[in-house]
């Protein structure tokens, strides 16, 4: 899926005959699973807190990362278009 950035827009880019690329409309965040992804980070991990330091905000970022299961990542990213499109 691509959300149509100008740097996903590469004419060199050589894609493979078994992968099909989605656009994405120019600005739907609401169809975009990274998305709900960063939502959930930001709201159960990063939000409502003051880091002293940009290593403090690294960690921080890479603690709330490292807390996402693969069940977790799978119920924010499943969106029943995307198993259509897919299969």
């Amino acid at each position: 899926m691509l959300d149509q950035a100008g740097w996903h827009g590469s004419r060199q880019l050589r894609v493979p005959d078994n992968v099909t690329l989605v656009p994405l409309p120019p600005y739907a965040p609401e169809l975009n699973p990274v998305e709900r992804v960063w939502l959930h980070l930001r709201e159960r991990f990063l939000s409502h807190r003051l880091l002293n330091s940009n290593a403090a905000i690294v960690d921080a970022c890479c603690q709330a990362w490292n807390a996402l299961t693969p069940e977790r990542l799978q119920s924010l990213t499943n969106y029943p278009w995307i198993r259509k499109v897919t299969s």
